[in-house]
């Protein structure tokens, strides 16, 4: 599921998991293996475990809700949040835009908590059994040295580039869903002249390492997975045999 849709589109979980679930019945159709690989934990829950009946995007409720951010500042909308569904804004973090305007998004079509209509089981799960493998930092030393290498090194490749190209020949400005991506709302803030370039470097690699921070909080949640260190000596070969133990079958 790679280069479907153009950076302008928006990407729900719900459109995730019905993409998936096609790609995994291809995948068996030809004999072979899926395999799901990334970091994002609400995509691969909702593959794995079903989602809620929350409504779907209201593109006239997101504008409305974009426009007061744009006045009030994400913050003040967070604040909204707690004071609507508490336990929603408990999980989301402050500085996560797209998840707090989902939230408010679901109440003001439902007028519901979102959290209130997650706790409804109506999911379906994915037939398929899952086997979850984890890769994962336990230096955290290493890990931080890791995220500001990583990010310097994106910048020597060309994101400024990249990103600026991207907003040009799409047409995306700073509140479209991608460009509030980590990384490229960094490189945005600097090519508009909110930031120096050292500026936008630190705050890349701290937005970064909040994302790490969050990913390595889902990944705990994970109570059924085999782990591994992802700095261990020989990775490759013990999560290969691995992954033949867990798959005897595979072609």
């Amino acid at each position: 599921l790679i280069d479907i849709r153009d950076p302008g589109q928006t990407y729900s979980a719900d459109d995730f998991r019905r993409d998936a679930i096609d790609a995994i019945a291809e995948a068996h159709e030809e004999g072979k293996i899926p395999f799901l690989v990334g970091g994002t934990g609400l995509y691969f829950r909702a593959l794995r475990d079903g989602l809620s009946a929350l409504p779907s995007a209201d593109s006239g409720v997101r504008a409305r809700l974009a426009a007061q951010a744009r006045e009030q500042g994400w913050e003040a909308l967070h604040a909204r949040l707690a004071e609507i569904d508490p336990e929603s804004a408990a999980r989301i973090h402050a500085n996560d835009p797209q998840r707090i305007q989902r939230a408010l998004e679901v109440y003001q079509l439902t007028g519901q908590p979102m959290s209130r209509l997650l706790s409804i089981e109506e999911r379906v799960a994915l037939p398929n059994p899952v086997h979850t493998v984890i890769i994962e930092p336990r230096d955290r030393g290493r890990l931080h040295a890791d995220i500001a290498a990583r990010f310097r090194a994106m910048l020597g490749a060309g994101l400024l580039e990249e990103v600026s190209d991207l907003r040009r020949r799409c047409q995306l400005d700073a509140n479209t869903v991608c460009m509030r991506a980590v990384g490229y709302r960094q490189a945005g803030e600097y090519l508009d002249g909110h930031c120096d370039y050292e500026q936008m470097v630190d705050r890349g690699i701290a937005a970064t390492r909040q994302l790490a921070r969050r990913q390595l909080t889902w990944l705990r949640g994970e109570g059924r997975a085999t782990r591994f260190d992802c700095h261990g000596q020989a990775l490759t070969g013990t999560v290969q045999a691995t992954l033949e133990r867990l798959l005897p079958d595979a072609p």
